[in-house]
């Protein structure tokens, strides 16, 4: 029976695996593929485990003090998982992030009662594709805002409550509503944390399911593939980062690359045949699984984050 929660934290996590048949229909595929609806969130996205995991993770170390302001650089979706936790924790939050990224992300923090600085990105830039450059940038300004308020930063990057979040949540809800019956798993990766946690939880539970990293056509660092487009439209990831920290030591089993182009068909395909509004992300993740499905994981079955909610691109070209 359901309970009257004590916060809106409280329902983080539990979101439903979903059955994608009408799109593999469309599509013209053998297989199927489980979609994990994180866009189901309060925050609208699978980062508010991550915010929960380090916000939690650092009043149990006690590094975080009572009242304290909070800082990290976002996307828009960690930052808005943040500022939902900060509100409800009375933890003051900034948000730094790229105005490369979509305007309705920084009026929702706010909205929320983050205070938002937004960054210009690197000349020759294009808005709604924010690349690694960019990224640094972001950084930059964040190190300053933590310096000169004496904030603890949240860290996204380095902070293992994001990964573990995944680890002990995301990973394990997909085994057990799926009954063990998958046979893959694929994630676009930002920071690397929901890949990291979900993919050692599956291969914990059954060594054979085979995980793979999506990223960009043309920004696959982690695939050790030579940078050359490291702008792209698909949002909250596919930074061209070769180093993430999270990746270290945890199992991949391939690596798969999809453009803007095929990641916006795949985002307008969920939500035609599913009624699914998900992301750009989303999109790149179902793109992958279908780009399996054609090759040699057909017939099986591959689960998929659906990473954030459609509402946050509207000023974008994915629905345009």
């Amino acid at each position: 029976m359901a309970e009257v929660l004590n916060s809106v934290v409280d329902s983080i996590g539990g979101t439903p695996l979903v059955r994608l048949d009408r799109l593999t229909a469309q599509a013209g595929v053998d297989g199927a593929i489980l979609a994990k609806l994180e866009y189901l969130n309060p925050g609208f996205s699978k980062k508010d485990r991550a915010a929960l995991g380090i916000i939690e993770e650092a009043e149990r170390s006690g590094a975080i003090k009572p009242g304290q302001t909070v800082v990290e650089l976002t996307s828009g979706n960690m930052g808005t998982g943040l500022a939902i936790i900060c509100a409800v924790r009375g933890y003051p939050f900034v948000a730094v992030m790229s105005k490369g990224n979509s305007e309705e992300r920084a009026r929702m923090m706010t909205a929320l009662g983050a205070e938002v600085i937004l960054v210009d990105q690197l000349p020759g830039s294009v808005p709604g594709q924010v690349s690694g450059g960019d990224l640094a940038l972001v950084e930059q300004a964040a190190r300053a805002v933590v310096a000169e308020r004496g904030a603890y930063r949240a860290d996204q990057f380095h902070r293992d409550g994001n990964w573990l979040a995944h680890y002990h949540g995301t990973g394990p809800e997909i085994w057990d509503a799926s009954h063990g019956a998958v046979d893959a798993f694929v994630d676009f990766i930002g920071s690397g944390g929901t890949y990291a946690g979900v993919a050692r939880a599956l291969k914990e539970r059954n060594p054979l399911i085979q995980c793979f990293i999506v990223e960009p056509e043309g920004a696959a660092a982690a695939a050790g593939e030579t940078v050359t487009r490291p702008e792209h439209p698909i949002q909250g990831g596919g930074y061209a980062m070769p180093d993430l920290a999270f990746l270290n030591n945890a199992p991949v089993d391939g690596y798969l690359q999809v453009s803007g182009d095929e990641a916006r068909e795949a985002t307008r395909l969920l939500a035609r045949s599913e009624g699914i509004f998900g992301g750009f992300s989303s999109g790149a993740n179902v793109a992958a699984a279908l780009r399996l499905l054609r090759g040699d994981q057909s017939g099986r079955t591959i689960a998929v984050v659906i990473c954030d909610s459609g509402l946050k691109y509207l000023s974008t070209d994915l629905w345009s």
